[in-house]
């Protein structure tokens, strides 16, 4: 039987768009039948939000597109996470620079940008400050959707 693959999306806060991308993977892979081989997981580079909930506006997103989602509690990833994950994905290049100092010496080949995914050159447009859900939906799902792909062929 194949491993599970797991895959931990990563934002700056774990409120937004990591958790968004994680019930969107979740949803995707379980309307594929593919629920048994994936693990997916959200964290956050930083520790200003630990604990707090899905933002409210995500969660309102998510429901206007029929995306389900469960309790969220933010958290930040550790070097475990980066040992554990197949797959970190960023949401965008500030992420970068504060999982490097997470992770330090660690090999980064299994870290990725979420638009690379869709072979876009650009981060995740940040809903906290365009107050923009429809475009990190859109950005999200695009990844999410090409990811998927990638990985299932």
């Amino acid at each position: 039987m194949k491993e599970k693959t797991k895959i931990l999306f990563v934002c700056h806060g774990n409120i937004c768009r990591s958790p968004m991308a994680e019930f969107v993977m979740k949803h995707l892979v379980n309307i594929n039948g593919l629920t048994k081989f994936y693990e997916i997981a959200s964290a956050a580079v930083s520790t200003e939000e630990i604990g707090s909930d899905l933002y409210p506006p995500a969660k309102s997103k998510l429901r206007e597109k029929d995306i389900p989602f469960a309790a969220h509690s933010a958290r930040q990833i550790t070097i475990s996470d980066y040992h554990y994950y197949d797959y970190i994905v960023l949401m965008d290049r500030s992420n970068k620079r504060w999982l490097d100092y997470i992770i330090q010496d660690a090999d980064k080949r299994k870290v990725s940008f979420m638009m690379e995914w869709a072979g876009i050159q650009r981060d995740v447009a940040d809903p906290w400050y365009t107050g923009d859900f429809e475009q990190a939906y859109q950005d999200i799902l695009c990844g999410c959707k090409a990811m998927l792909q990638q990985l299932e062929s």
